[in-house]
């Protein structure tokens, strides 16, 4: 199997798009950089490297399993894939978004500017929804570069391998390669207490019990309680699936960057609890992309600014 080649012109979608800021910044643990670097560093802005993930079939994008590989390089997002890469990377990367307009639709306010500011182009992402359940599942208590660890073993030891140009790559483990493994397997793989939660959401999904795609359509806050039916899935865990996955750009998980957030710039925000402090919060980043605010200022905030 050989790799289709193409090019995506920065010039064709509506607002900034930096590749690195998007992939490094969170979001995500399901993309690795061919280089070996992901996550080493902070300052993640302009970065020219290659990122690769093996992506599952996607409704309305792609029918089957594709190897995608892309990099920025002036002004032009290259990809290598098994593929036509274009709709899946449009999908993934939210390149159908009108970022300027987006950005433009929450309030005026110093903290966002400056997180805007410093990370210019970066857009959420649109993972595959089990893959990134069980990736957020894993997230609890734990720094990105070992979330993104975690995930990258799963998939060498439980998920297909996809050989191309001579070069081997692994997806995701699919519910049903996941569900058959036993809890100490899953520890050994670093998962700790997180083991039987992943092995037990996984078998909710591989018995049809339920699926996060449920959540789509339903009212947001309907949408975050569906999810917690997941083992191992709060409010929190929730709200980055329906954010990072399903598409609900108003949610804004309530994650340490975001209680700072709230205690140092918007302390009337704090309700005490989850549901209201959430509705709060969501309000005073604007609502329909407080989303996308969230997302800019706990990157902004993880990074050292103020």
């Amino acid at each position: 199997m050989e790799f289709e080649t193409g090019a995506i012109p920065l010039s064709d979608i509506d607002g900034a798009f930096d590749l690195q800021a998007t992939l490094e910044s969170g979001q995500s643990y399901l993309w690795d950089c061919a280089d070996g670097r992901m996550y080493e560093s902070m300052d993640v802005y302009g970065g020219d490297a290659w990122y690769e993930t093996v992506v599952p079939p996607i409704d309305g994008v792609s029918d089957e399993q594709a190897v995608v590989r892309v990099r920025q390089t002036d002004g032009h997002l290259e990809w290598e894939a098994t593929t036509d890469a274009v709709p899946i990377l449009t999908h993934l990367l939210r390149l159908d978004d009108d970022l300027d307009a987006i950005l433009d639709a929450t309030p005026d306010d110093s903290l966002l500017e400056r997180a805007y500011d410093a990370y210019e182009g970066m857009r959420l992402v649109r993972d595959p929804p089990f893959p990134c359940l069980i990736s957020f599942i894993c997230s609890a208590q734990m720094r990105v570069s070992r979330i993104h660890g975690m995930q990258m073993r799963l998939a060498r030891e439980y998920g297909d391998t996809v050989t191309v140009a001579g070069e081997t790559y692994h997806a995701f483990p699919t519910a049903d390669q996941l569900a058959v493994r036993t809890e100490d397997e899953l520890r050994d793989l670093s998962l700790g207490y997180r083991a039987p939660y992943v092995q037990r959401t996984a078998e909710m999904v591989a018995n049809g019990d339920a699926h996060p795609n449920d959540a789509v359509g339903l009212p947001y806050e309907d949408a975050r309680d569906s999810l917690t039916q997941f083992v191992g899935v709060g409010d929190k865990v929730s709200d980055c699936v329906l954010l990072f996955s399903l598409g609900f750009l108003e949610a804004v998980p309530l994650d340490t960057w975001i209680q700072t957030a709230i205690a140092d710039h918007y302390p009337d925000c704090e309700a005490g609890n989850y549901a209201e402090t959430s509705r709060a919060i969501r309000d005073r980043l604007g609502g329909q992309y407080a989303g996308y605010a969230q997302t800019y200022v706990f990157y902004y905030l993880r990074a050292g600014g103020e």
